[in-house]
């Protein structure tokens, strides 16, 4: 018998007892899970365009990125809804030809009567004082001063020149998520002060975002489970599907999830949604809420990410958004909206009694299969996320269990201590580890499994074992139906 040892050499005269330890059956395979948002920064901040840093405080984000910048606010966001999950972030820099977004508030007086002005921007909420008899001129004053103190905010501010009761708003940064700062007053059922008025116009003229090949020129080969994303630009969004596409194919193997969000009608998101179709991405239909889309893809991703890590096969219906503010009640969608833009591509969410906003249902945006026809295979980003996993598992498996073996057809009798394997050998360490998925409860029916898998050596190169196998992923509860027939 011959032994296959690793590092003790053969040609041995002096007398001496070398023992040499192998991990070969020891080790565990386990995921460095990370995620990377991506975003733009301001020239305050110190890290450059196109290098992924770590961060973990809202002190460390403002610093690198600048404050009031859009990664800066993602970060926090995300930050505020789960410290845990290892969190990477590379900014970008505005695109060279691009155009700020702007918008104003016009005010009208003069207070009758004192108060407070309950200003929303972005969701962050002002409160700026009104004294009785405050005129016109005075409020707008006091909105810019406000605006201004807020250095977290999207925008800045300052007094029309040509008009003393109008406030111009312009977005920090240039691009098309600028278009979507929301401004509004009394999100919360305030009132404004007697006598005073604001008229708003939104903000709009924000073009040209960043592009996307960038960020992954930069990152290279380096695995990032999920992508927070911002821009929802269709060359942005094909740059996405493309890279998610080749990371998730056989000779790269380090798919990613992206997150994204996008804000419109039911119309105009359904329209949206309809135009993708990408397996790896999923959006999340905003409707008319307060917060920013790039927030809700920051929140909607580490929030999403959190509960994956932990078990990619379990859905993330009715985990909460901490900080996404919804839209009022009487513009959210209701159950059939929200049925249709589930056939459009589009993920939903929900809202509590405490107007809390909750993941209903997790999709990603693919519906058709390459010959154009309805497509439900990648519907829930569960499947992705369980077969990422799997295969991970059976990779490490092999690397781990048989990094120098050789290879002999399944009639050799494998002397023990040799360092070879079979085809039937590695159907048996495949069929072992099929039972620690359906452990994990990612994969049901064992002896469906056992009936279809297939190893053989390739026909023209004896050094490569050829497999086929068919998982059964397991399933969510998802619907629940009851035809009842009652008796009297």
């Amino acid at each position: 018998m011959a032994i296959s040892f690793d590092t003790i050499p053969e040609k041995l005269r002096l007398p001496f007892t070398a023992i040499e330890f192998s991990n070969r059956l020891a080790g565990n395979a386990n995921i460095d899970f990370k995620m990377l948002v991506i975003g733009q920064r301001l020239s305050t901040g110190t890290i450059p365009a196109g290098q992924a840093v770590r961060a973990n405080s809202p002190e460390e984000l403002e610093a690198y990125f600048g404050r009031g910048s859009m990664l800066a606010e993602m970060g926090k966001a995300q930050i505020n809804a789960d410290q845990f999950t290892e969190k990477w972030f590379l900014a970008l820099d505005d695109a060279s030809g691009g155009e700020q977004a702007t918008g104003s508030i016009t005010v009208t007086g003069p207070a009758t009567r004192g108060g407070t002005v309950f200003l929303y921007i972005a969701g962050y909420r002002l409160l700026i004082g009104v004294d009785a008899a405050d005129t016109d001129e005075d409020i707008a004053s006091a909105i810019v001063a406000a605006i201004t103190a807020e250095t977290t905010l999207p925008v800045t501010a300052e007094v029309n020149g040509a008009e003393s009761t109008e406030v111009d708003i312009t977005c920090k940064w240039k691009g098309e998520t600028g278009n979507d700062i929301d401004m509004r007053l009394n999100f919360y059922d305030e009132a404004l002060p007697d006598g005073v008025g604001l008229t708003f116009v939104a903000m709009s003229g924000g073009t040209g975002n960043p592009d996307l090949t960038d960020v992954f020129t930069a990152i290279g080969d380096e695995w990032y489970n999920w992508l927070a994303v911002p821009y929802t630009d269709t060359a942005n969004l094909v740059v996405l599907e493309a890279e998610a596409e080749s990371r998730w194919g056989p000779m790269r193997a380090i798919g990613f999830r992206a997150f994204t969000a996008f804000k419109g009608t039911h119309s105009e998101t359904g329209t949206f949604g309809s135009g993708r179709n990408g397996p790896h991405v999923t959006c999340m239909g905003t409707n008319d809420s307060p917060t920013p889309p790039y927030l809700w893809a920051g929140v909607n991703c580490v929030v999403a990410a959190a509960s994956l890590q932990i078990d990619p096969a379990r859905q993330l219906r009715t985990l909460a958004l901490p900080g996404i503010k919804p839209p009022k009640k009487e513009l959210r969608w209701d159950g059939t909206e929200r049925n249709q833009l589930l056939f459009d591509g589009i993920a939903t969410y929900s809202v509590d009694r405490g107007g809390l906003v909750r993941i209903e249902r997790q999709i990603s945006m693919y519906q058709t299969n390459a010959s154009g026809f309805a497509d439900d295979s990648y519907l829930n980003i569960n499947t992705a996320e369980t077969l990422e996993r799997i295969r991970f598992e059976q990779r490490a498996m092999v690397s781990q269990k048989f990094p120098r073996h050789k290879l002999a057809d399944d009639d050799f009798d494998i002397p023990a201590g040799q360092a070879v394997v079979t085809p039937n050998a590695m159907e048996d360490e495949f069929l072992a580890l099929y039972t620690v998925f359906m452990d994990r409860g990612w994969c049901q029916d064992y002896e469906g499994y056992k009936a279809t898998i297939i190893a053989e050596i390739h026909d023209d190169d004896p050094d490569r074992l050829d497999m086929y196998d068919s998982p059964k992923l397991i399933n969510n509860l998802r619907v629940t139906a009851v035809h009842t027939e009652y008796r009297r």
